[in-house]
């Protein structure tokens, strides 16, 4: 769930030109707000209750942080129709944003390299980021400019979502994060990790951590500029399901993760996300020297097979480490994982907004946690498919004593 300031937000709708909600749904929200914020604190006292925290929890993440004006439709609109939301919703958004959010209420501590702007917007960002407990102390707060925005129209029909977004200015520049901020901010993190956004900044944090042996994880959500140059030093890699053949032009999912393997060398692992498909994972093992080759997309197959169509929570099914081959591409030593993806009920589907970034902070979490990728493919789906249930990218996302999770972090 999310809290939400209703002053805050209703500033922030004034400033985009969006009408506020009418005054019922509006107060409705803010006892919704009370009354989240006091749940928080109810499951926070719980905590106890739950599987202990890992020992190493500091994660830093530098990326994109933005506002999202989420207005939910019967059926998305043609060119020059006049429609009415079926439902409205303003909370904060952004890769880097709802990922680190989604690691915080996981049981991380989380902190946020970004750049906001003074104004409403803005403000409204950094309460609710750090009422959910992201350390916000690093993002940089421009005196001028604009905040960035998205408008987010969710299509109630084809349960699809479209995303107009609009920049923050000025933009981060390096000079924006002082030497002495960067250290602090890297200081004891467990894990840095990137969206891909802000790269000049991105990478000067990159460089730092490689410097400190501090492993990295790169979202790759599409090729944008600077990216191959954060993926040369990454360790971990979640990828979209385009990304890697539109990265590699190799001519097959499996066949783009040996590529993506064999060109990017510190990788441990690249995981492409398949949205109701689940997961594919190709994890690199440097451990046995099997001499048996075998054809990825052929070994790929083999997995899918496997799978169960009955069962609705997530599971993982893993071959055994062989010389991976794809034809014309090269050979990786290690293992395919394919992870399935929880049956949500169509009744319960409601938005796929912020859904990888959900997998990503549950991925960071389970990194942590030095959890096996038997344990990390289906945990990081379970959140995801919670983060399904609601409008908006963080108002399901699962707190760790939710008890959909227990099985996965037990």
């Amino acid at each position: 769930m999310t809290s939400s300031c209703p002053n805050t937000i209703s500033s922030a709708l004034a400033a985009v030109s969006l009408p506020p909600p009418p005054p019922s749904s509006f107060s409705k929200q803010t006892r919704f707000s009370f009354s989240t914020r006091s749940w928080r604190r109810s499951s926070m006292s719980s905590d106890r209750e739950s599987p202990p925290v890992p020992d190493r929890r500091v994660v830093l993440g530098c990326g994109l942080v933005s506002l999202d004006f989420l207005a939910a439709v019967a059926s998305y609109p043609k060119p020059d129709d006049k429609i009415r939301s079926t439902s409205l919703k303003v909370q904060g958004g952004g890769n880097a944003g709802n990922a680190l959010t989604c690691a915080a209420r996981l049981g991380l501590n989380p902190r946020l390299i970004s750049k906001v702007a003074d104004d409403a917007q803005g403000r409204g960002m950094l309460e609710e980021l750090e009422a959910d407990g992201v350390d916000t102390s690093f993002l940089v707060v421009s005196k001028e400019g604009n905040s960035p925005f998205t408008y987010v129209i969710v299509d109630d029909q084809m349960k699809t979502r479209t995303c107009i977004h609009t920049p923050g200015y000025p933009p981060m520049v390096p000079h924006d994060l002082s030497q002495t901020n960067l250290l602090s901010a890297i200081d004891g993190a467990r894990i840095v990790y990137f969206d891909g956004r802000l790269y000049e900044t991105a990478l000067v944090v990159a460089q730092e951590a490689v410097r400190r042996k501090i492993p990295i994880l790169i979202d790759a959500e599409k090729p944008r500029e600077g990216l191959d140059d954060l993926l040369k030093l990454a360790e971990y890699a979640v990828c979209s399901a385009k990304f890697p053949q539109a990265w590699t032009d190799a001519p097959s999912v499996a066949s783009a993760l040996v590529s993506l393997m064999l060109r990017l060398p510190n990788l441990r692992f690249a995981i492409v996300t398949l949205g109701s498909e689940g997961c594919i994972m190709l994890e690199r093992s440097i451990e046995g020297n099997s001499q048996e080759v075998v054809d990825v997309d052929n070994s790929l197959e083999i997995l899918k097979r496997r799978k169960d169509g009955v069962a609705t929570i997530p599971t993982c099914f893993s071959s055994s480490v062989s010389q991976l081959k794809a034809e014309g591409i090269g050979t990786v030593h290690g293992r395919l994982l394919l992870g399935t993806a929880e049956k949500i009920p169509p009744q319960e589907l409601v938005d796929t907004t912020g859904a990888g970034d959900a997998f990503i902070g549950a991925t960071l979490y389970a990194i942590c946690a030095n959890m096996s990728p038997e344990k990390l493919l289906p945990f990081a789906a379970q959140v995801a498919a919670a983060n399904c249930r609601a409008l908006g990218a963080r108002t399901s996302l699962p707190h760790r004593t939710d008890p959909r999770l227990a099985p996965f972090l037990s």
